[in-house]
C-alpha cells in the first residue's frame, strides 16, 4: 500500500482526452507537412503547396477524416485552448494559433454588430488570443536555450515571430554548407533540411521529403522574417524568389565575392529596399564597380533611401593601382537621411578615401549618431580635411556634427600630429558622448593635445561619458596628466580604458585618486602596476568610491591584488563585477576576498 501510495497519480480524463487531441493534431499536421485545414491561414504565409489545406494528394486520409484546427478552435472553451497549446510543437500550434485567430477575428465581427466599443473588442482579443506568445516563448527556450531573444527588447516581444525566423535562419545555414560542397549542383530550393530540424517542429517522422526541403520552408515561414543572415553561396536568383514573403528589415552579406553573388544580392536589395533598415557586409569584395552595382540597388541617384545602419567588416571597397573610389557609395551616403550608424570596420581604406567619406557626410543632411572608421591606415587623413575645409566647415556641418554621439577610431595608425587635428574636428561635436581612439600610437603627446578638449567636454551640457585609449603607446607621465584633468572636474566620466598601456607602478596614486571621482567603470588590464601599484592602490585609495565594474587582470600583482579587491568591495558599495584574472594570486587571496565578502552581507 505505502509503494501504491507513493506513484504519481493518476493522469484525469480531461488530460487524457487533451493527450488525444494533440497527438491527432500532430499527426495529422506531419502528413500534411503543417497544413491549416479547409480555410487557409488567417494572416500567415500565403501561397506555397500545402498551405491552402488538406486533400488526399498529399499523400494522407482524406480530408473529411482529419482533425482540423478549426474544428478544435470552435470547439473548445479558451481555457482549455491555451492547455492543449502547451501540448503542441510548433507547427501544430502554428495551425491553432491561426485557427484561434480567425475564432477571435469572428467574434469580434459578432460583438460589433451588438454593438461593443472598440476598445473592449481589442481587449477580449487581447486576452484570448495573444497569450500564445507564452507558449511560442516556452518552445523557442527549449530549442534555442542559450539565445538571448528580446531579453534587451523594452517592447513586446512577438515570439512566434522570433521562432519561425530562428528556425528559417537554420535552414538557410544548414542549407548553405551543402551548397559549399564542390559536389553540389542542384537547385538551392530542393535541399533537405535534416532530420534534426524537421523533428524539432513537427515531433514526427512521418514528414514527407517534399515538406522538408527549403523551398517548402521558405514559402511556409518566410512572411515571419525580418533579420537574415546569408552566406554568398546562397545569394543568387533562386534565393530571392524563395525570399519574396520576407520582409527584411535586417540583412547581413558573408562572403560575396563572384559576380553571380553579387547579382543575387543586388535582386534581393532591390526587392527589400522598401523594408530595409539595417545592411551588413563581411569579408565581402566590394569593389568600387560592384559597390556602384549594389548602391544602385537600394537607391537611384538623386533618390533616398531609408537605410539606418550601414556596416561594412573585413572588406576592400577600393582599388589602389590606381586609386579608385565608388561613386555609388558618396552617393548612397549623400542621400541617407535616415542614417544613423556608419561604420566601415578593416576595409583597406586610404586616407583620401576616408577624408571624401567625411566631406559627404559633412554636406549631407543625415543625422548621424554613430560613426566608426577603425582598422584602417588611414594616417594624416584629419590634416588633408581641415585644410581643405577650413573655411566651409562651419557652413556645412551643423547636423553630422551636432547629431553625432560615438565616434570610433580604433587602430587607424593615427600619430600624435593627427590628434591635433582630431582636437579641432572634435570640438565641433558638443554631443559626443563616447569616443575610442585605441590603437593608435598617438603617444604622451598625442594625449597632452586631447587634453584641452577632454576638459571641455566633460563639462559641457551633454558631457563625454566613454573615454577608451587602449594600446596608444602611452607612458604613465601621460596617463596621470589625463587621471588628473578627469579628476579634477565637477562632472565625472562614467567609463574609462587605459588598458594595455605599459604603465607601471607610478601611476597607481594617481589612479586611486581617479577612483575617488565617481566613474563607473574602469578597464585598466594589463598597465605593469605589479605588486607596489596594488599596494599603492590599496593604502590610496579614497573611502567611497562609485565603481560598478572594473578590470585589473593581467598585471602580476599577487596577493597584493587580493588585498585590493577586498579593500575596494568594503567602500563600493555598488560594485558589481571584478576581473582580476592572470594576476598570479596565491592560494590564500581565496580567503581573503571571501572574508571581505562577508563583511559585506
Amino acid at each position: 500500500m505505502e509503494e501504491l501510495s507513493k506513484k504519481a497519480p493518476a493522469p484525469s480524463l480531461l488530460s487524457l482526452c487533451l493527450d488525444a487531441v494533440a497527438a491527432r493534431l500532430i499527426s495529422d499536421n506531419a502528413r500534411a507537412g503543417g497544413g491549416v485545414g479547409r480555410t487557409g491561414w488567417p494572416g500567415g504565409c500565403g501561397g506555397g503547396d500545402g498551405l491552402g489545406g488538406f486533400s488526399e494528394d498529399d499523400g494522407g486520409e482524406a480530408d473529411e477524416d482529419r482533425l482540423h484546427p478549426e474544428e478544435v478552435a470552435e470547439g473548445l472553451p479558451w481555457e482549455l485552448l491555451h492547455r492543449l497549446a502547451s501540448r503542441l510543437p510548433p507547427v501544430a500550434l502554428e495551425s491553432l494559433h491561426h485557427a484561434a485567430h480567425a475564432r477571435c477575428c469572428s467574434s469580434a465581427k459578432t460583438t460589433s454588430g451588438l454593438g461593443l466599443q472598440d476598445g473592449d473588442r481589442r481587449g477580449m482579443k487581447r486576452s484570448r488570443c495573444e497569450d500564445f506568445s507564452t507558449t511560442w516563448q516556452l518552445l523557442f527556450k527549449l530549442r534555442w536555450p542559450l539565445d538571448n531573444a528580446g531579453h534587451n527588447n523594452l517592447g513586446t516581444v512577438d515570439w512566434q515571430q522570433k521562432y519561425w525566423e530562428k528556425h528559417l535562419q537554420e535552414c538557410l545555414d544548414e542549407a548553405a554548407e551543402s551548397a559549399f560542397l564542390p559536389s553540389f549542383c542542384g537547385n538551392i530550393g530542393e535541399l533537405s533540411i535534416s532530420a534534426k530540424i524537421m523533428n524539432s517542429i513537427y515531433q514526427s517522422i512521418d514528414t514527407s521529403q517534399h515538406h522538408s526541403r527549403l523551398e517548402y520552408q521558405c514559402s511556409k515561414f518566410g512572411c515571419y522574417v525580418r533579420c537574415l543572415r546569408l552566406q554568398g553561396v546562397l545569394c543568387n536568383a533562386e534565393t530571392s524568389d524563395l525570399l519574396q514573403q520576407c520582409k527584411l528589415e535586417r540583412l547581413m552579406f558573408i562572403r560575396i565575392i563572384s559576380d553571380p553573388e553579387v547579382n543575387g544580392a543586388c535582386l534581393l536589395l532591390s526587392w527589400h529596399a522598401e523594408t530595409l533598415l539595417s545592411l551588413e557586409f563581411i569579408h565581402c569584395q566590394l569593389y568600387p564597380t560592384i559597390m556602384d552595382k549594389i548602391c544602385r540597388s537600394l537607391c537611384q541617384e538623386g533618390s533616398s533611401h531609408g537605410i539606418q545602419r550601414f556596416s561594412i567588416k573585413s572588406s576592400q571597397i577600393c582599388e589602389t593601382k590606381p586609386l579608385t573610389i565608388s561613386s555609388g557609395l558618396l552617393n548612397f551616403l549623400s542621400s541617407g537621411k535616415s542614417l544613423h550608424l556608419l561604420s566601415l570596420n578593416d576595409t583597406k581604406m586610404q586616407s583620401s578615401l576616408a577624408q571624401m567619406i567625411i566631406h559627404t557626410l559633412l554636406e549631407s543632411s543625415c543625422d548621424l549618431h554613430t560613426l566608426e572608421i577603425s582598422e584602417n591606415n588611414i594616417a594624416g587623413w584629419l590634416s588633408k580635411l581641415n585644410k581643405s575645409s577650413t573655411n566651409s566647415l562651419a557652413l556645412r556641418s551643423d547636423i553630422f556634427m551636432n547629431s553625432l554621439s560615438i565616434l570610433n577610431l580604433r587602430e587607424n595608425n593615427l600619430q600624435k600630429d593627427d590628434v591635433v587635428d582630431l582636437h579641432k574636428i572634435l570640438i565641433k561635436m558638443p554631443n559626443l558622448r563616447d569616443l575610442d581612439i585605441s590603437g593608435n600610437p598617438i603617444m604622451d603627446e598625442g594625449i597632452r593635445s586631447m587634453i584641452p578638449f577632454i576638459s571641455w567636454s566633460i563639462q559641457k551640457e551633454n558631457p563625454l561619458l566613454r573615454l577608451t585609449v587602449e594600446n596608444c603607446e602611452l607612458s604613465s607621465i601621460g596617463v596621470i596628466m589625463l587621471l588628473e584633468c578627469l579628476t579634477t572636474v565637477k562632472q565625472p566620466l562614467d567609463v574609462l580604458s587605459i588598458a594595455d598601456n605599459h604603465l607601471g607602478s607610478s601611476v597607481a596614486a594617481a589612479l586611486a585618486k581617479f577612483l575617488g571621482s565617481h566613474v563607473r567603470a574602469l578597464n585598466a588590464t594589463d598597465i605593469g602596476l605589479g605588486t607596489l601599484g596594488f599596494q599603492i592602490l590599496e593604502e590610496a585609495l579614497p573611502t567611497e568610491v562609485a565603481l560598478s565594474h572594473i578590470n585589473i587582470s593581467k598585471n602580476r600583482g599577487g596577493i597584493r591584488a587580493a588585498y585590493f579587491v577586498s579593500r575596494l568591495i568594503g567602500r563600493a558599495p555598488n560594485l558589481v563585477s571584478v576581473n582580476a584574472a592572470a594576476n598570479l594570486l596565491p592560494p590564500e587571496s581565496l580567503e581573503v576576498i571571501c572574508n571581505s565578502l562577508k563583511q559585506g552581507t
